[in-house]
């Protein structure tokens, strides 16, 4: 299926509207003509005056002739003003439709997507899609359809004019269309992968700027300007070439199709000539075809610039349907739970995972059981499987092996959006939105009223700070939270999870990107916050985690040692000799 079909497929409730501004620009170029038409009678009046054409018709004083055609010159130009004015009202507002609904479609089924999504492809290739491809498509319902329509229109009216003044010079003023048609599309077909090599170039280029721009506080530490200036400059370089292979089709196309219009023209300007001539059409129909020789095959030359916008955004179109159709890999239907009824028990049954099928699995069988209400810790050295355990329980990605369960229900069984309602995540890379920080602590819920916020706030010890800060809570914290302290930041995302009050708290080194009095500050408030719910927390900071109710010890995938504080320090084994390192101590004899 063509890019075009697949738009129109998509495009399904706006057909009424397409039809209406077809229907516009049509009306347009039907009085667009006419006054062509009008010259060549306004002649033949001037010529024949009283044995004109107007004149057989019933109106025998030139001078009435004249006045009838400039009152119908006057109406023709009013009409065909204001169908101007309808058909760009029409086409722009349909454009402006369509593109918010395919984007606002488009950037909810990214949403939608597994994060392995996001590890296969680029940031910036999906910020090309969802932006500049949809106002691609955009820029060719503004403009592109409306032009297609005219010239098939314009053609099937002077042609019928042709016809009727003289059939045989109509078939070789004609003549040189197909050609012209054919030469079209044949540059058209080279064009298609050219655009959408330079497409995916453009996406390559976006990815490379987004990084760097989202780094460049690391880059400016490594004094690596001119490296990546580098790396930029051949992204660019290889956007600049695909676009001139590109260009040197495109503007082939006009001076082609000149020649064919030149053909044309020629034609009915030395045959139409000698038939006037010969006395076998009038001066006024000779006129006329000489006018609408120009008026049909003219706009031909336009074909370079529709070829050239329909390509672009056909290539635009193609990426973003494709982006539509991704599957969703994991389902967001199932069975509805009430958060507030949810008590937080939690199984891990035979769980395994692998990132990628040729590698080792990041956990390897795992067999758990969280009784609602416990504080579970999870540690050991990187890569041992800790991070990866939680996002199988938010299902970012589902195990290839075995079954996690909560209260007795297999999680994949659950609505995921309840599933995530019902679980409270800080993570150690805290994300904000580019907004206040009151809306950073309601994040995701609804009409919380202020009293909640600033509650939620005092218990993360957010409090103060915040109404330190120049609006207090009505403070923009800029892009990520860039405004912000990690501290600040950190606490943050603690009152969010406060106020959400979910019944499974997941903490994923929450304290990690703070210092030691922010880190006790913290801690007390994690101390409230963790009673009475079921509460997971992955911790490099043993100190964190030492009054936990149970303490899994994960390496390579595996539970290697499970127990309180206390006991896996009797064991002396592996949680024994970490502790050891973070604080100095050394083994017994």
């Amino acid at each position: 299926m063509s890019p075009l079909q697949r738009l129109f497929g998509y495009a399904a409730a706006y057909r009424g509207q397409v039809v209406i501004a077809s229907l516009y620009s049509a009306l347009n170029k039907l009085f667009d003509i006419l006054p062509e038409v009008l010259i060549g009678v306004a002649v033949d009046v001037v010529v024949n005056q009283k044995a004109s054409f107007l004149a057989r018709a019933g109106i025998i004083d030139p001078k009435e002739q004249l006045i009838l055609l400039a009152v119908l010159t006057v109406l023709i130009w009013v009409f065909e003003s204001l169908f101007e004015y309808l058909y760009e009202l029409k086409w722009r507002n349909l454009a402006q439709n369509l593109q918010h609904d395919m984007r606002m479609e488009a950037y909810r089924h990214v949403q939608k997507l597994e994060l392995a999504y996001f590890e296969r492809n680029r940031t910036g290739n999906l910020l090309s899609i969802l932006n500049e491809d949809i106002n691609q498509m955009e820029r060719f319902l503004n403009g592109g359809a409306n032009d297609i329509i005219q010239v098939f229109v314009g053609s099937l009216m002077v042609g019928a004019v042709f016809f009727f003044v003289t059939s045989h010079l109509a078939f070789l003023a004609m003549l040189p269309i197909p050609f012209i048609l054919y030469g079209a599309f044949w540059f058209q077909g080279r064009l298609a992968p050219r655009y959408t090599a330079m497409r995916e170039a453009a996406g390559s280029l976006a990815t490379q700027l987004n990084n760097n721009i989202s780094g460049i506080a690391t880059v400016k530490a490594y004094t690596a300007e001119d490296f990546e200036a580098t790396h930029i400059e051949r992204g660019s370089n290889d956007y600049r070439l695909r676009n001139s292979e590109a260009i040197k089709w495109s503007a082939a196309i006009t001076p082609v199709i000149r020649m064919g219009i030149l053909t044309g023209f020629t034609v009915t300007l030395l045959y139409g000539g000698f038939m006037a001539l010969n006395g076998e059409i009038g001066v006024g129909s000779y006129s006329v075809l000489v006018y609408l020789t120009q008026r049909l095959l003219w706009p031909l030359t336009r074909l370079a610039e529709m070829t050239d916008l329909y390509q672009r955004s056909m290539a635009s179109i193609e990426r973003v349907m494709n982006l539509l159709q991704t599957p969703i890999a994991i389902p967001y239907e199932g069975k509805h739970v009430n958060a507030s009824e949810v008590k937080g028990e939690l199984q891990f049954d035979h769980v395994s995972f692998a990132y990628h099928a040729d590698r080792a699995p990041a956990i390897n069988s795992i067999n758990l059981k969280i009784a609602a209400g416990d504080t579970v810790a999870f540690v050991g050295s990187t890569g041992g499987g800790k991070s990866t355990l939680i996002k199988l329980l938010l299902r970012f990605y589902e195990p290839q092996h075995g079954h996690i369960k909560l209260d007795g229900i297999n999680i994949d069984e659950i609505n995921l959006q309840d599933l995530r309602r019902a679980i409270g995540y800080v993570a150690q890379d805290t994300f904000l939105a580019d907004a206040t920080v009151m809306e950073n602590i309601a994040y995701g819920m609804h009409d919380v009223p202020m009293e909640k916020i600033i509650e939620a706030a005092k218990a993360a010890e957010a409090h103060d700070f915040i109404t330190s800060l120049p609006q207090g809570y009505h403070t923009q914290v800029g892009e990520r939270g860039m405004k912000l302290s990690g501290g600040q930041r950190q606490r943050l995302a603690l009152a969010r999870a406060i106020l959400k009050n979910p019944p499974v708290l997941i903490l994923d080194e929450a304290t990690s990107a703070v210092d030691n009095e922010t880190e006790a500050a913290i801690q007390r408030s994690l101390d409230k916050l963790v009673v009475g719910r079921t509460s997971l927390i992955i911790a490099h900071r043993l100190s964190t985690v030492r009054h936990a109710h149970m303490i899994h010890v994960l390496d390579n995938g595996s539970i290697v040692e499970s127990g309180t504080h206390e006991a896996l320090l009797a064991k002396n084994g592996n949680y024994a000799a970490l502790w050891r390192l973070q604080t100095g101590e050394r083994p017994s004899e």
